[in-house]
């Protein structure tokens, strides 16, 4: 067990006061990782007065933020992310309170259980297809392609909305919230995130704002679309419309769900991105595993159609590759 308030009377400690440049501006991981070989596997740095603990191992990062989450785990208070941009109401940011249980709460009304995550593998199922028939027609585009399925699959669950060909603007969308959620919550792209005092005059207020409006679109746009199929009659289920139909709602309940939409959809469209793209380079750096999971899968599935989900218990190899 660590107590962080005594940290640094056990720890090597990185004094970085006032000279916040030497933070790393890119690839953190691996200076901090460099930092783990010299001070550590807990090491502290302190940047403007506000401590920064990095943990150099999983044991420990799992033991602090899994084992005893209700002690360690929380959401940072990141002032150009979280509060001028809005992303404080997002769960990647929310802090743990009322709210959050909320969030939480009706996710595991729809992911609780092995009935209901069943549910759902029609959709991957279809849009796995879909993905591999657009990697075999155009192998370049294969960043695209794995986009567009992790934001068609995400989207299909959360909001009921189906992605059609071609570029769509809910995933572009997401997209470029994204990657602005990265860029304003970084602290070496904001000197706001380190030196809260500053407050939002030390900011270009094209970019607070134009930032802002993106994430009010990504929340709002999706969440309308199932508002106005539900009174057309011809809402698809959804993780939005479940929570939705027949329901009278206060203001705090709908700002809850359409927010923790918003949050499912943002993640699953860019974390998913992230894994699978890990899986392509581990093919590409291990060709005898690919060939080994290649040769299981067609033993199993013979060559006239594609795997199922049904087809998982007689592939050893396949799941061991997860």
């Amino acid at each position: 067990m660590f107590h962080l308030t005594y940290l640094d009377a056990f720890l090597g400690t990185v004094a970085l006061y006032w000279n916040f440049f030497d933070m790393p501006t890119e690839k953190e991981w691996l200076t901090f990782a460099q930092w783990g070989e010299k001070y550590g596997k807990l090491s502290s740095v302190t940047v403007f007065g506000q401590p920064l603990i990095i943990v150099n191992s999983v044991s420990i990062a799992k033991d602090m933020l899994d084992k005893n989450s209700a002690i360690y785990s929380d959401r940072p208070l990141i002032p150009m992310g979280g509060e001028l941009c809005g992303w404080k109401n997002a769960l990647a940011l929310l802090p743990y309170g009322d709210r959050f249980r909320n969030y939480r709460r009706f996710a595991r009304q729809l992911f609780g259980n092995a009935i209901t995550m069943k549910s759902f593998h029609p959709v991957e199922e279809a849009e796995t297809h879909r993905f591999l028939k657009q990697l075999l027609s155009r192998p370049a585009e294969f960043s695209e392609h794995i986009r567009k399925t992790a934001g068609a699959i995400i989207l299909r669950i959360s909001h009921g909305y189906q992605v059609g060909e071609g570029t769509d603007p809910f995933v572009t969308l997401a997209e470029r919230a994204m990657n602005q959620f990265a860029l304003s919550t970084s602290n070496s792209a904001f000197l706001v995130n380190l030196v809260p005092f500053l407050g939002p005059r030390s900011l270009v207020p094209n970019n607070r704002k134009r930032m802002a409006s993106t994430l009010n679109e990504m929340v709002d746009l999706p969440y309308n679309f199932v508002k106005q199929q539900i009174a057309a009659g011809s809402a698809e289920p959804s993780y939005v419309s479940k929570l939705l139909e027949g329901q009278t709602l206060s203001a705090e309940q709908e700002f809850e769900i359409k927010w923790s939409s918003a949050s499912l959809y943002a993640g699953g469209a860019d974390t998913t991105v992230s894994a699978i793209y890990s899986f392509f380079k581990a093919l590409a750096l291990y060709p005898e595993v690919q060939t080994r999971a290649q040769e299981e899968i067609d033993s199993v599935v013979g060559n006239d159609r594609l795997p199922s989900f049904e087809d998982r218990a007689y592939a050893t190899d396949h799941r061991a590759m997860k």
